[in-house]
């Protein structure tokens, strides 16, 4: 039986050196999608940075694939994130420098990966974005760069997809156009997906559902 794509055990979270939160145990199977809530400050983007291998639990177990996360070396935890996990956090990233395109295939060059233009057209095209290719990434709306950030994150056909609030800044077309993009991708390439929010419209929209827990 192949291991889940994404499996914890008794994570907790820590902040000013003491534990206020704990990640409820995941089984993430590849084509699942799960939303992860909370209250405000309950620790879901420090749960989400933990699973991405940036920043390390106070205790408990991370696997992805099978592979014990936080027992690698960071250079080779830092390369298994770039190659097999996407990141749309709420502070995006980009370079703003370079064209929206340029962006894209700057994520596979970091990663050590082949750059797929059709693919990457493929992502803008699917979010609307694709008139957007050769402009700068300064200068673009919050929504534009946060479609932007999904496709970056995409583009590497990632194992594991980890978005914090993707929908914050979006009206509710884009706010569908990019959950059906979001799960229609997450299934088509085997990936699982676990989006951090508090947005009605996405727990509507995804089949699990699992609550972070305080520490008292």
């Amino acid at each position: 039986m192949d291991k889940p794509v994404l499996r914890t055990q008794g994570v907790t979270l820590e902040r000013g050196g003491a534990v206020f939160a704990r990640l409820p145990d995941l089984a993430l199977e590849a084509c699942q999608c799960a939303a992860l809530i909370g209250a405000s400050g309950s620790g879901k983007t420090t749960a989400l940075l933990a699973l991405a291998g940036i920043r390390r639990p106070q205790a408990g177990d991370i696997a992805l694939g099978g592979q014990a996360l936080w027992s690698l070396p960071a250079p080779v935890r830092d390369r298994m994130r770039g190659q097999r996990i996407g990141l749309v956090f709420q502070s995006f990233h980009l370079i703003e420098a370079v064209s929206v395109g340029e962006n894209l295939r700057l994520a596979a060059h970091c990663a050590g990966l082949p750059f797929d233009g059709p693919y990457a057209t493929h992502l803008l095209e699917r979010l609307d974005i694709a008139a957007l290719t050769r402009r700068s990434a300064h200068g673009l709306s919050q929504g534009q760069k946060q479609r932007v950030a999904l496709a970056r994150a995409l583009v590497n056909r990632p194992a594991l997809l980890l978005a914090d609030e993707p929908t914050s800044a979006l009206d509710d077309a884009n706010t569908q156009a990019l959950l059906t993009l979001l799960t229609e991708t997450t299934k088509a390439e085997g990936a699982a997906l676990l989006i951090a929010t508090h947005d009605r419209r996405v727990l509507d929209a995804v089949p699990l559902v699992h609550r972070m827990e305080g520490c008292a």
